[in-house]
């Protein structure tokens, strides 16, 4: 209870002043130090993420390699985005628990030791087990960094510099195909793993050492081993559904057998919804969380929850959707098909610190609406011009809507977290970062189902059948894109209107 009133007096507090303190702070001075610290920290989650989109480029080639078909292959993203996505509820407690440049070191050790395994390893099982521990590392870098942020940043320069950690993990997308399809033309995929291995050791780990501070004493947190477990099963769970249901629907349309997928899918939708549901319940009833969850009941802040999710299924799904549609049905090399993202993603990722800027200067409504106002403009033209796409036009439409999507996305965090007491910023984080990862995941077994349905009795890869049928299926997914855009967009209207009337009862 004390937990509660905490939380929502000082969401009333912080909903009736934000506005007005973004203007009238102090313009304050950043220190090197803590650019370097982002920098050193954000570098590890880039390269994670680098590599995840460098293979996500690859998919056909690896496709051929390892003998597996569309459905099978993105489990080389999916569980990274997973893992992520499972080691970050662990945030809130290893802030607590341990000093920053421990969990730096820790964040290293796993880059570098999920490398080198991808560069020895020759069997599809041990690169998802090196993609498992490179998702550990960015698990523990990313929250690291944005709690970095939000307890050193100056209160004047919280929203670009969150623009700026956004800059340092958002430019990786952008450049990840092109690297991939680059990389692809000239040596074997595995090189990549031999370059990023010496700017760890070179670059972020110096970095980190002489610019990572603690500026906050560590505590006692204890931790709660169930409801780790509860959660990470409630995560896979419900990305094991979205996978096999799409397996399911894709022997079932192609004439195969769907009832193994079928039961697998109602059994993975069970579990994720039924420790999920557990995770909640003891979380209020525990005296030492995983994560305190009681600044979710101010529904302003859980709208933006709700968006904060929703967006990167199609944000991160997209990278995936652009690269296949682009080498599958309009017969691009994988170098072209990696190109094509890089307008968007790359200049996009660049004017992510000016979002931050527009929010420190003029408050989260116009700043957040307008830029995905704008961003939701790109798969509408891309349905609408779905069955005559040319590369051209295919990298156009996705520029307008990275350039959007960079513009707000990190607003939403920023704004959501500033509604919420102090003590429970970790918590937020962890929640905030944990549904950005798990939105990535299911994105990216979403639209490789609604791919794969698509393909399903379609012929052989390359025939004029199966290019069409790829282009029907990146039709599909433009128009489930625009859905869940338009979602997110709504719970964002609501979110506002909600601090617009807190405000005007003041």
């Amino acid at each position: 209870m004390q937990e509660r009133n905490t939380t929502l007096e000082t969401t009333s507090h912080i909903s009736r002043n934000s506005s007005e303190n973004v203007r009238k702070m102090p313009d304050e001075r950043i220190p090197g130090k803590l650019i370097g610290a982002i920098v050193a920290v954000g570098s590890l989650a880039f390269i994670g993420i680098l590599t995840e989109t460098v293979m996500t480029v690859l998919f056909p080639q690896l496709m051929r390699e390892f003998n597996v078909d569309t459905a099978t292959v993105q489990w080389i993203t999916t569980i990274y985005l997973l893992v992520v996505a499972a080691t970050m509820p662990l945030s809130s407690y290893l802030n607590r628990r341990f000093k920053h440049r421990t969990l730096f070191l820790a964040a290293v050790a796993l880059a570098v030791l999920g490398s080198l395994i991808m560069i020895v390893g020759h069997a599809f099982p041990v690169i998802l087990i090196a993609r498992v521990i490179q998702g550990m590392g960015s698990g523990v870098a990313t929250p690291l960094m944005i709690n970095i942020i939000l307890e050193q940043s100056p209160k004047s320069k919280v929203g670009r510099l969150m623009g700026v950690g956004s800059l340092v993990i958002t430019v990786a997308p952008a450049i990840g195909p092109t690297v991939g399809g680059a990389v692809s033309s000239i040596l074997p995929w595995r090189a990549i793993f031999v370059i990023v291995i010496p700017i760890i050791l070179l670059v972020s780990l110096p970095v980190g050492l002489k610019c990572v501070e603690q500026h906050r004493p560590t505590e006692e947190a204890r931790l709660n081993s169930l409801q780790f477990v509860s959660i990470v099963l409630a995560l896979c769970g419900l990305v094991m559904f979205l996978n096999q249901a799409g397996v399911a629907v894709s022997a079932a349309v192609s004439g195969g057998s769907a009832t193994v997928s079928a039961v697998f899918a109602v059994v993975s939708l069970i579990v994720g919804l039924g420790a999920l549901l557990f995770f909640g319940w003891s979380s209020k009833r525990s005296f030492s969380p995983l994560i305190r969850l009681g600044w979710l009941r101010d529904p302003m802040v859980l709208l933006h929850l709700i968006a904060y999710m929703l967006l990167p299924i199609v944000g991160i799904g997209f990278g995936y959707v652009i690269t296949n549609v682009a080498q599958l049905s309009l017969g691009t090399s994988a170098f072209l098909s990696g190109a094509l993202v890089l307008p968007g993603a790359l200049i996009g990722a660049f004017f992510a610190p000016v979002g931050g800027m527009l929010y420190d200067r003029f408050g989260p409504v116009r700043p957040i609406l307008g830029a995905f106002f704008a961003a939701i403009c790109g798969p509408i033209l891309l349905l609408v011009f779905s069955m005559r796409l040319t590369p051209v036009t295919l990298a156009g439409f996705y520029f307008i809507f990275g350039l959007g999507y960079s513009l707000g996305f990190s607003n939403i965090m920023t704004n959501a977290l500033r509604n919420i007491a102090p003590q429970f910023m970790p918590d937020g984080n962890a929640v905030f970062n944990t549904c950005l990862q798990f939105g990535g995941a299911a994105g990216t077994a979403l639209f490789s189902t609604i791919l794969s349905v698509a393909q399903a009795g379609a012929g052989e890869e390359g025939g004029a059948t199966f290019r069409h049928a790829t282009a029907v299926g990146g039709s599909w997914t433009f128009a489930t894109m625009i859905g869940i855009v338009a979602i997110a967009i709504c719970c964002l209207i609501a979110a506002f209107r909600i601090g617009a009337k807190r405000n005007s009862r003041l």
